[in-house]
């Protein structure tokens, strides 16, 4: 996928935030097998191992250094993201974390195929609108991809982030954009939307000014942006979903 320019060495995506999040999402599930896709420099398939899943296997669009790579190169496979992918196997448990982002919009169902052909429960996370990053392209809220899930027969459950929300050692943009889909066909569809939340420790990896909320906390008489205002908007919508705030001040 030479077309999409995407460096694994400046992998901001660390080992010991893995670990933590993965203690949450494995947490009272037997799974044995594991696939994640995009896994980058496989920092999750390292992660899923220490905690006892050796059946692990990622797939990327980009290839990383060797020198960067946290499990054997034969763990993790070069497909084009762009078309469907078949391994000829099904996993207990599938990640794509932060990945949908970097391909374009017209290959999200294809991603989202791709997904849900290889198991029947599913972490996904993607940039919400206005989050940097490097080559993101196709940057939405969580409901643009739940309805993806369910027109695959999966159905959606923000029970995630209430978990991780506040945990520090796992990065921001995880605790912000996870959650979880799994085959469901009865309730696809039925089930409540994910909540468009951007998490306050996102401040510095957003760009505020050019959203709605952002502009109806404008400082009129001085024609400046307040964050601190943004911030408490925010704090009180995660109060109020998830029933604890962040302190700011």
């Amino acid at each position: 996928m030479t077309n999409i320019p995407y460096d694994h060495h400046h992998n901001l995506h660390s080992l010991s935030g893995a670990r933590h999040a993965l203690a949450y999402l494995l947490s009272g599930n037997e799974f044995s097998s594991l696939l994640d896709v995009g896994a980058g420099v496989g920092n999750w398939l390292r992660a899923a191992r220490e905690m006892g899943i050796d059946d692990v296997l990622g797939i990327d669009g980009v290839a990383a250094d060797l020198a960067d790579l946290h499990v054997e190169t034969s763990r993790i496979k070069i497909f084009d993201l762009r078309e469907p992918v078949w391994l000829g196997r099904r996993f207990d448990v599938v990640l794509c974390l932060e990945v949908a982002e970097h391909l374009h919009e017209d290959w999200a169902a294809t991603l989202v195929r791709t997904l849900c052909t290889h198991g029947e429960c599913i972490f996904f996370s993607a940039a919400a609108p206005g989050q940097h990053g490097e080559h993101h392209v196709n940057c939405r809220w969580p409901t643009y991809w739940q309805a993806l899930f369910n027109d695959r027969g999966f159905a959606c459950r923000d029970d995630v982030r209430p978990m991780i929300w506040n945990d520090s050692m796992i990065e921001p943009w995880y605790r912000q954009n996870i959650f979880s889909a799994r085959f469901d066909p009865e309730n696809a569809g039925n089930e409540p939307r994910i909540q468009h939340l951007i998490h306050p420790e996102m401040t510095s990896h957003m760009d505020f000014p050019d959203s709605p909320i952002a502009k109806r906390h404008l400082d009129l008489s001085q024609g400046k942006y307040h964050p601190s205002h943004y911030l408490r908007l925010l704090n009180r919508s995660v109060g109020k979903h998830f029933g604890m705030r962040l302190p700011i001040r």
